[in-house]
């Protein structure tokens, strides 16, 4: 057995990041940018006004001064004169600040009689004026790679970018392997189960900038499971669940050496979890996934998707850890690293009692899971652990 860090790395050589297709901006939200991208254009791309007021020549004024309105100016619809000294021009915000102003007079500071106006006895002191390029340059980069958020798009939108590049989405073949899977809807026999895993892992794939294809349940036979693979050699990564042991109907090994698969590693000190293979089939890397729900979930929280992020160009990095404080003590753990169930609330973690990798009904109801080193002695209430967030 090896290592979940030796697992990771060997993942990771076995995965590259994929190339690039240009997408519209409004199709780009969590899309991972692949290049980066420079503003075409200052924004502000002049002075502009931050409040509704009264543009008034220079940037000098005092209580009581008086001015005479030559003109408005409004988002769109600048005013095309120039400010002279006594002059001042209604203006509102947005809009571009005329030649000759230096300031901005907010409108309730400001009486106005006619064509005049009379600044009031206490002036707000800021100028409310935007400079130019005060937010970014023509020439500014926004750096790549990275995840795409809405915030990200609105900001690639005022550089007056309407497509963008970024990594295409890893397709993700998913089998499920065994006689005894019927798929949700169907009636299974009495000796039979529900094929819940291959749902689960598929939106977690989709969640995570993937795009998962269910392929129909491969049975416990050579020819079915040649089927399965067939169908899925045009995939970026193809994901098996079950049939990955040395158990008389565990074929997955086999079935995939028989197509030329070159092997990378078999089984992981962990819990849940340690059966699992990788390798390369064709053009296609392969992850073997336990057939248990919860291992094969865990797994692909902490194999598959650090694999999904370095295919996106996303470098190559374990899932993300943070500390929590322990609620209630955890037991000395045994001789393979653990990822327990638990939950995180307010910056304390409770694993649960039940560890069954079969009970789905405990992983439905964690929000983590709190990783125990091997052989890690009691954890008291009061100390640290460090978590991985699910």
């Amino acid at each position: 057995m090896i290592s979940v860090e030796e697992a990771l790395s060997a993942l990771f050589a076995l995965a590259s990041p994929l190339d690039t297709e240009v997408v519209p901006l409004s199709e780009a939200n969590g899309r991972v940018l692949a290049a980066p991208l420079t503003a075409k254009r200052n924004q502000p791309p002049f002075a502009a006004s931050a409040m509704d007021g009264y543009a008034i020549f220079g940037d000098a004024a005092a209580p009581g001064d008086s001015f005479e309105v030559i003109g408005e100016a409004a988002a769109g619809h600048g005013f095309n004169g120039t400010l002279s000294e006594g002059q001042a021009c209604r203006i509102f915000t947005g809009a571009p600040l005329p030649a000759g102003a230096g300031r901005v007079i907010i409108q309730e500071d400001v009486e106005r009689d006619n064509a005049r106006i009379i600044l009031a006895e206490k002036l707000d002191p800021n100028l409310y004026i935007r400079p130019a390029g005060a937010d970014f340059k023509a020439g500014d980069t926004f750096s790549a790679p990275r995840a795409l958020r809405p915030s990200d798009i609105a900001l690639l939108a005022s550089m007056n970018h309407a497509s963008v590049p970024v990594t295409r989405k890893p397709v993700v073949a998913i089998i499920a392997t065994g006689d005894e899977l019927v798929q949700p809807g169907e009636t299974p026999n009495q000796d039979q189960i529900i094929a819940s895993n291959s749902y689960g892992l598929a939106t977690l794939v989709n969640a995570n900038g993937g795009h998962a294809r269910i392929l129909p349940i491969a049975k416990d036979n050579l020819p079915s499971l040649k089927l399965a693979f067939d169908l899925a050699l045009d995939a970026d990564l193809i994901v098996t669940i079950g049939g990955a042991s040395v158990g008389d109907h565990d074929l997955v090994a086999e079935a995939a050496a028989n197509l030329g698969m070159a092997r990378s590693f078999y089984k992981i000190a962990m819990r849940p979890g340690k059966p699992l293979m990788a390798g390369r089939l064709g053009r296609s890397m392969m992850i073997g996934l336990p057939g248990n729900p919860v291992s094969a979930m865990v797994c692909g929280h902490i194999f598959v998707l650090p694999v999904l992020r370095k295919m996106l160009g996303l470098g190559a990095a374990a899932a993300p850890r943070q500390n929590a404080i322990v609620a209630k003590d955890i037991p000395v753990n045994g001789p393979r690293e653990h990822y327990m169930r638990g939950r995180i609330e307010n910056g304390q973690v409770t694993t649960f009692e039940r560890q069954d990798s079969a009970l789905l009904t405990v992983l439905s109801d964690a929000n983590c899971l709190c990783v125990r080193p091997p052989k890690a002695p009691l954890t008291a209430a009061g100390e640290t652990v460090e978590v991985v967030l699910i």
